[in-house]
């Protein structure tokens, strides 16, 4: 069996910041999967500490507020190596962006097999801010696309390659 672990970064105290946290949130009760080892997470702002549910997965889904090149409203789906390289925003200078965690764990040799990040631009960052109308807007589509790659990776996934 595989792990697939589903992780929400994003600070909800900061509107349209908190869009992985909440998709993360809505896509464990909207989303029944099973057959794999599945774990939801609330990456919140925790930085480094969330280097072990990056290294111990076979399968990462990752939700997060991103302003990409092509800044467009609309959701973005990043699969492996179309990760952009830009993905490095930091809530404070004391932790680590999700590039340089993954950049460890390319360190390490344990980067998880299969890599998804599923990102919306924020419009309302301002705080105690809810999420934004746009952002809400586009909550079914990121929560779809969430969706359809957790069923793909469950029922067709190839088992993962040795550590």
């Amino acid at each position: 069996m595989r792990t697939i672990n589903v992780i929400g970064l994003g600070n909800i105290l900061f509107g349209d910041e908190g869009f992985g946290v909440e998709a993360v949130r809505r896509l464990e009760t909207e989303c029944p999967v099973e057959g794999e080892d599945i774990h939801f997470i609330d990456g919140g702002t925790q930085g480094i500490y969330l280097l072990n549910y990056i290294e111990s997965a076979d399968a990462l889904l990752i939700f997060d507020a991103i302003i990409p090149v092509d800044y467009d409203r609309k959701v973005f789906v990043y699969r492996n190596d179309e990760l952009p390289a830009f993905i490095h925003r930091n809530m404070s200078s004391h932790q680590m962006g999700l590039s340089e965690l993954l950049s460890v764990a390319r360190l390490h040799g344990r980067v998880p097999a299969e890599l998804v990040l599923i990102g919306i631009p924020p419009v309302d960052l301002a705080m105690g801010a809810p999420l934004s109308a746009v952002v809400q807007d586009l909550m079914p589509e990121a929560l779809d696309a969430g969706c359809r790659i957790l069923r793909e990776w469950s029922c067709c996934g190839s088992p993962a390659p040795p550590r």
